[in-house]
């Protein structure tokens, strides 16, 4: 079976076979031929599956030809994170430019303005994120009228994380008789209810149990005593091979990756706290081996795709069955093989195993000290070096810069002096910096144009400006009546001159009454008289 025999277009065929893809997954030859076909399609498969070409590949292939409208995509795929959003993005944009299409990410933490203007040229196919597509519909940026497919990936995942409603607003929003491709690992209740509103008749492949995956991944739950943990964890960290430790919080992530680092180890840690730029950047180094250790928390449980991942760690145990099977999907992926492994006290056996068995898991137990020769078998622990690793200063995000700080170099010492020797321009606050470090005290205070200082008499001897003197003793002033009048200001002639014209013989001023006119002609008036009543 061939990706031409599942009826993709030759375009995205070639350009498959040049990346070595040339057979497809299972749950891509139970997709393709229905979701090129135009149906609504439920496709449900283990993390790592390959789901992202399974819709990809439909979408490309049904919107082959087609041309988007400014701020009218053609196609939207929804994805709960930012991560998996970029993911699905790298795997489907190399593939649409084969065919005349482009794609764009509109997710948090990445370029507003960057994709507000890829909207505005027109881009056919939407990566998004619930929660940003919402703030650019209200902000008119973008219309799902022209939508024709939508897909769900991770429909589960967006359910628990409250999206529901969001994500029903926006599917409320695209064509009606549009086709909806929703791809989830798990079908719940809540799922349930958006396959039943906006589905139509849709066909279901279900690849959930699939025999090879028990085959591919092995799991165990170490048993260990709590102050050992750290030790372990780092040890384990000091493998050859990549490793992935999935912790509960985003302070139990940094905590541990600084104990790593003091050991010698080179980590990354991956949380909900960092900024977009810096969760790529540690991505980014995992990826390319410079730090074959990666402590995260459940948001790379989802969507990560990091190639040759042969072990995952549960340093702290997950709350369910569904992230169990999502945090160890980041091993095992596309035919690979890998280790899982859970660590655990005496305590947390009990409901470590309740969560295995819910996600039919069967585990191996085994007891385990630091150094161990069982715990080198199963996980490859070394002993780390000792010497101590630096972390690599962290960029700030947007919101940590301070206001004004943008693009502006650290000054240098004699830069001002060097641009006045060469004849450059100069900024008139460097002119100042440098009048004042050069000019004597002496010579910045003098003042040339008054008499020498030193001979104005001492404090103490200069007279007393608000003391009463006889000038000012109001009982010496003469009586009001007795002062000379006031002089009142003369009129100007011009103004005499005019009045003196329009004075009537009877010597009042002549007013022009013209109804609801107002002028003063020397008097003040107020508007024309009302007429007596008879």
């Amino acid at each position: 079976m061939s990706f031409r025999n599942l009826g993709v277009t030759p375009a995205l065929c070639d350009a498959l076979e040049n990346e070595g893809i040339t057979s497809p997954f299972p749950i891509q030859v139970a997709t393709l031929p229905d979701a090129i076909g135009g149906r609504d399609v439920l496709g449900r498969g283990q993390t790592g599956s390959g789901k992202t070409l399974a819709f990809g590949l439909a979408m490309l292939t049904r919107l082959n030809g087609r041309t988007a409208k400014p701020h009218k995509p053609l196609g939207l795929i929804l994805s709960p994170t930012r991560e998996l959003a970029v993911q699905i993005n790298d795997v489907i944009a190399p593939l649409s430019r084969r065919v005349g299409l482009g794609s764009q990410v509109v997710a948090g933490g990445l370029s507003y303005i960057g994709q507000i203007q890829a909207l505005k040229r027109g881009v056919p196919i939407i990566v998004a994120t619930p929660g940003r597509l919402i703030d650019l519909l209200e902000k008119k940026h973008i219309d799902l009228s022209d939508v024709m497919i939508t897909v769900l990936d991770e429909a589960d995942q967006m359910a628990d994380m409250g999206f529901l409603p969001v994500v029903k607003e926006i599917l409320s929003l695209t064509k009606d008789d549009g086709q909806r491709l929703l791809f989830s690992a798990t079908l719940d209740r809540d799922v349930d209810t958006l396959v039943k509103r906006f589905l139509k008749n849709p066909i279901t492949h279900s690849l959930e149990n699939e025999k090879s995956r028990s085959v591919d991944m092995s799991h165990h739950i170490l048993i260990l005593d709590q102050g050992h943990k750290d030790e372990i964890s780092t040890q384990i960290a000091a493998r050859t091979g990549k490793t992935i430790f999935f912790v509960r919080t985003k302070h139990g992530a940094d905590k541990l990756a600084e104990k790593m680092l003091r050991s010698g180890v080179p980590v990354g840690v991956l949380h909900g706290g960092k900024s977009q730029g810096q969760r790529t950047r540690v991505l980014k180094a995992f990826k390319e081996g410079r730090a074959n250790a990666l402590v995260a928390t459940d948001v790379a449980a989802r969507g990560i795709h990091v190639d040759d991942v042969s072990l995952v760690v549960h340093v702290d145990a997950p709350a369910d069955h569904k992230d169990y099977l999502h945090r160890a999907g980041r091993t095992a992926r596309a035919g690979a093989t890998g280790t899982v492994v859970t660590l655990a006290t005496h305590k947390q056996k009990k409901a470590v195993f309740g969560i295995t068995n819910r996600a039919a898991v069967k585990l191996i137990e085994n007891q385990v000290r630091p150094g161990d020769q069982e715990l080198v078998k199963i996980t490859g622990a070394q002993k780390p070096s000792g010497i101590p690793i630096a972390a690599e200063p962290e960029k700030p995000s947007r919101n940590d810069r301070k206001p004004g700080s943008r693009n502006r170099a650290p000054k240098r010492e004699g830069e001002f002096k060097k641009r006045r020797e060469g004849g450059g321009r100069f900024a008139k606050s460097d002119f100042k910096k440098e009048f004042k470090k050069e000019a004597p005290v002496s010579d910045r205070y003098s003042r040339p144009d008054r008499a020498d200082q030193s001979e104005r008499p001492a404090r103490s001897e200069r007279p007393n400006r608000f003391e009463k003197s006889d000038r000012t003793d109001r009982s010496t002033r003469p009586e009001r009546s007795a002062r000379p009048a006031k002089k009142q200001p003369r009129m100007p002639i011009e103004k005499r001159k005019a009045l003196d014209e329009k004075r009537s013989p009877s010597g009042r001023p002549a007013f022009k009454k013209t109804a609801g006119e107002k002028k003063f002609t020397g008097k003040k008036f107020d508007g024309p008289r009302k007429p007596k009543k008879a």
